[in-house]
């Protein structure tokens, strides 16, 4: 019998054949906190009686969740982490530099093949790259970085094909929300969620970056997308990375729990309403929804070909005078990018607010919070009550587009009619 694609990658690394629902101990390549989990894992870790972590070049802390720090019970966090950073030798994300799920790929820490662990539920968004990620608990990556090695157990795979090809104005994210959708928040509990297709091979890597963010809303263990072209020209900026590739595919009679096909040929811009992220609807069903503030950053869509279309639906336009819009860039990578291309100058003199890189607004710990009452329409991955700061205000997801659209007319709107 074949194996999938995470049967292989924990084969590898346990050292054995493994197969879904075996139990292995297998050895990690890479682990990642960020501010609003370090601290645990840090505690964790001295319970543990840690002395040394097993290799200081494949740990990384990220100051992004409540960067820079809004208050002093913040800021003695944040020192405990550079204390930690400091005796241990690890790596550093400081405040600006970005949020964890951009800056991981970005920085060329990861490869196809990989096995990585990160104290945060959207570490399945680095399977993009063709490799099993996961999001963990602060204690299970303590033991993680004091032992280099982590016990599993080996998921069962659902495959999602996404076929057809998208049509003006519909974009990724709604490819994202139209699995959420049909799959609904249960669909894949702890499955690794292999994703490919037509459609998929067709996305930039920024685009599946966005879908395989939101396999954490499916329920998923992991998200992993095969190699292909599109996959070795992003890992080509990353010299190192080149000579040690070791793409995983899945055998021709790997076995799946479930196997879903998605036709995108007719799909139309998504809405994601409260207080779920199954709660899926088309934008002509949410259509003249008055909003307060917009948003569009975010681990899912906080990169530049977000920027990119958002800048060119502002172009030349004002945001609605009643709309706070905030525009949060995934990195300081992408934020220098959008600069260079204008998109910094466009968002400015349409009347948005950039803000440094960051999680701030999306996590709700300050730059953006709303009132009780408001509406949000958001890039991010998640509208449950009190995501943003509020437990009384409504959030709404949707595409980069979908938002810039609605921040111009003040009401929830479809992109299309400014493309």
């Amino acid at each position: 019998m074949g194996q999938t694609i995470v049967e292989k990658i924990l084969s590898h690394h346990a050292g054995k054949i493994v197969s879904a629902g075996e139990i292995c101990l297998a050895r990690v390549d890479f682990l990642m906190a960020q501010d609003g989990t370090a601290p645990l894992v840090i505690k964790a870790f001295e319970q543990l009686n840690g002395t040394k972590v097993f290799d200081p070049e494949k740990i990384c802390f990220v100051f992004d969740h409540s960067a820079p720090s809004p208050n002093m019970g913040v800021s003695s966090l944040h020192k405990l982490m550079r204390d930690f950073i400091e005796k241990y030798g690890i790596k550093k994300m400081d405040i600006g530099e970005g949020v964890c799920h951009v800056l991981m790929p970005e920085k060329g820490f990861l490869r196809p093949g990989q096995l990585v662990l990160g104290a945060d539920s959207h570490t399945p968004t680095y399977g993009a790259l063709n490799l099993m990620s996961c999001g963990v608990g602060s204690t299970d990556l303590a033991i993680a970085m004091l032992t280099g090695k982590q016990w599993f157990r080996v998921p069962y795979s659902t495959k999602i094909i996404f076929s057809g090809k998208l049509k003006k104005g519909v974009y990724a994210k709604d490819m994202g929300l139209l699995m959420v959708k049909t799959l609904t928040a249960s669909g894949a509990v702890y499955q690794s969620v292999e994703i490919t297709g037509s459609a998929i091979k067709n996305l930039s890597m920024d685009g599946r970056f966005t879908i395989a963010n939101l396999v954490t809303e499916i329920g998923g263990k992991n998200c992993i997308m095969e190699y292909d072209s599109e996959t070795e020209k992003y890992l080509k900026q990353f010299a190192e990375i080149n000579e040690n590739i070791r793409a995983v595919s899945a055998d021709k009679d790997a076995v799946y729990s479930n196997i879903v096909e998605l036709d995108v040929n007719n799909l139309v811009p998504l809405v994601a309403k409260p207080h779920t992220v199954d709660n899926v609807s088309t934008v002509e069903e949410t259509r003249g929804i008055k909003i307060n503030q917009a948003f569009i950053g975010t681990c899912t869509n906080g990169r530049l070909d977000d920027l990119a279309v958002a800048a060119k639906i502002l172009k030349g336009r004002k945001v609605h005078k009643d709309v706070r819009t905030i525009i949060t860039p995934g990195s300081r990578k992408v934020y220098l990018e959008a600069m260079e291309k204008g998109y910094i100058k466009i968002f400015m003199e349409s009347g948005c607010c950039v803000t440094n890189p960051g999680c701030g607004p999306c996590v709700g710990t300050h730059q953006g919070v709303p009132a009780d009452g408001e509406v949000v329409i958001s890039t991010a991955n998640r509208n449950f009550k009190g995501r943003m700061g509020n437990p009384n205000a409504f959030i709404y997801l949707a595409s980069p587009a979908t938002v810039a659209a609605s921040a111009i007319k003040g009401e929830i709107s479809d992109p299309r009619e400014f493309l």
